[in-house]
């Protein structure tokens, strides 16, 4: 059993598009999809119930909603899905392919969906800078075995970079699977910003980051 983790926040105007993604993964007999709200105020919640997916709540903050997530998955992998972002066709047969042998953990690449060409560059880096550091992002869609989730203590109690500080931590177990086949997630953050401002921030953010600055405080300047 594969159990897919679904963060959510506000996501009630876009619930058709979610909706619609979730509903096909939830077919596969193999996978069972958990939504988790963090304090929602737009009528995500109603709108994921009606759908019928397991709906869970949970404190504010995406690592948080993870864990909770985790929490009540029963499954032997997890597979951490944000909820802008479409698994590829052939995600579960490359998803298995890529835990077979001594990896314990993976993501996929990504596509990001924009009208900016410039979009398409920013994929590509992230995905070269994935693959040669062994850290992934939570566009990836990272998935790991559950035993491996636990032997880290889940992802890390912070607001941001979460998915930087549990990569640093599954590296000790194992590099990534990282898998060819593309998610495609939403240009949206990029673009409701600026293309060139979101990639200015975030690679300063993470720079940041990695000279000791508090996540909280990125936190702060992200927002």
């Amino acid at each position: 059993m594969i159990d897919i983790v679904v963060p959510v926040l506000n996501e009630a105007a876009d619930w058709p598009q979610v909706q619609s993604r979730l509903r096909a993964l939830a077919r596969c007999e193999a996978v069972k999809v958990w939504v988790v709200d963090g304090a929602s105020h737009d009528g995500t919640v109603d709108r994921a119930t009606q759908s019928g997916f397991a709906v869970l709540r949970s404190e504010p903050g995406r690592a948080r909603q993870m864990n909770a997530g985790a929490a009540q998955c029963s499954g032997d992998v997890l597979l951490f899905l944000h909820a802008d972002t479409a698994l590829p066709p052939d995600w579960l047969d490359s998803l298995r392919a890529g835990l077979e042998g001594r990896k314990v953990w993976g993501r996929f690449d990504v596509a990001i969906d924009g009208h900016s060409p410039v979009l398409k560059v920013v994929a590509t880096l992230m995905n070269w800078r994935s693959r040669l550091s062994g850290i992934a992002t939570g566009d990836q869609g990272i998935f790991m075995t559950r035993a491996a989730f636990e032997a880290v203590g889940g992802f890390p109690d912070q607001p941001l970079m979460e998915d930087i500080e549990i990569s640093k931590r599954l590296l000790k177990l194992s590099r990534p699977a990282c898998l060819r086949q593309h998610v495609t997630t939403s240009g949206r953050r990029w673009e409701s910003r600026g293309v060139w401002r979101t990639i200015f921030l975030m690679w300063r953010l993470r720079l940041d980051y990695w000279r000791g600055r508090s996540p909280v405080e990125l936190a702060q300047a992200y927002r």
